[in-house]
């Protein structure tokens, strides 16, 4: 009768001296049997501090104009990628315009209206919603994405004016915490909604063989279920707000401790030392 709860509290206990907050007895009895681990890539895998790497203007736009425009109607939105492109745009000393009609679109951008002029900034996605031809410039992006960099489009009035392009960079603990996991026969996947192009070159950077891209923060939970279906005991580590049903829905959620508080309620065992060896 003993046994039991005082090894699970010294377990329990061990684990919080290296950083690694346990919740219940429930989540410590499944971790052993974990064959499978499902890794978000923003903040997780990567710092989740994204930086504006390269800016394309197109036709008769300057480099500057796009910032300042793309900066503008990203003012509003709460992506960690509008952020960098906001706090870019602070750096430049460039003054923002005025945005009406502003709205997010989940998993592809944001849109809205400067000085009477319909803007769409955001991803492929959003471009084929509103048949934006790509085919003059798909090179330069497709390069950019190689490269592992998330490409955002600028279009105003149906014409793509130009590019920003942002990185976010991969965590030193990300490649030897996976090496380490497979060496234990544990399958690593990443989940993000990158296209396909930028999530391999990242996955390729961290030696992840199976990549689940361009998948909508409410597609996660789905994405778990469907590799449970494949007799796999998962866990799913992720950061934010969007994968917290993700974290609920898989055998163990696990939270890094830097994500927000949805996410960190939502797992059974907290990361608080952000290191994935852990």
């Amino acid at each position: 009768g003993l046994a039991v709860p005082t090894a699970i509290m010294v377990g329990t206990g061990l684990g919080a001296q290296k950083g690694i907050l346990i919740k219940d007895a429930e989540s410590l009895e499944i971790a052993h049997k974990v064959n499978t681990i499902i890794f978000d890539k923003t903040g997780t895998l990567t710092n989740g501090k994204p930086e504006v790497t390269d800016i394309l203007s197109f036709g008769k736009m300057k480099e500057k104009d796009v910032l300042k425009i793309g900066a503008s109607i990203e003012k509003g939105s709460e992506h960690s990628l509008a952020e960098s492109i906001v706090k870019k745009a602070d750096e430049e000393k460039l003054d923002l315009k005025s945005v009406v009609k502003f709205k997010a679109i989940v998993g592809q951008g944001v849109e809205g209206e400067i000085d009477k002029k319909k803007v769409y900034f955001g991803n492929r996605r959003l471009m084929d919603q509103h048949k934006i031809s790509l085919s003059l410039y798909l090179e330069k992006i497709e390069k950019l994405e190689n490269e592992g960099k998330t490409v955002m489009m600028l279009v105003l009035d149906k014409e793509l004016v130009g590019i920003i392009a942002v990185a976010d960079t991969i965590k030193d603990s990300s490649r030897d915490g996976i090496k380490a996991l497979e060496k234990k026969g544990i399958e690593v996947v990443m989940i993000t909604g990158d296209n396909k192009r930028t999530a391999k070159a990242i996955a390729l950077q961290l030696g992840i063989k199976r990549v689940l891209a361009e998948v909508l923060p409410d597609q996660k939970e789905a994405e778990v279920k469907k590799i449970q279906l494949e007799g796999k005991i998962v866990a799913m580590v992720g950061d934010g707000i969007n994968d917290a049903p993700a974290l609920v829905a898989a055998d163990i959620g696990i939270a890094m401790g830097t994500g927000t508080d949805v996410a960190i309620e939502a797992a059974g065992i907290t990361l608080i030392n952000k290191d994935l060896n852990s």
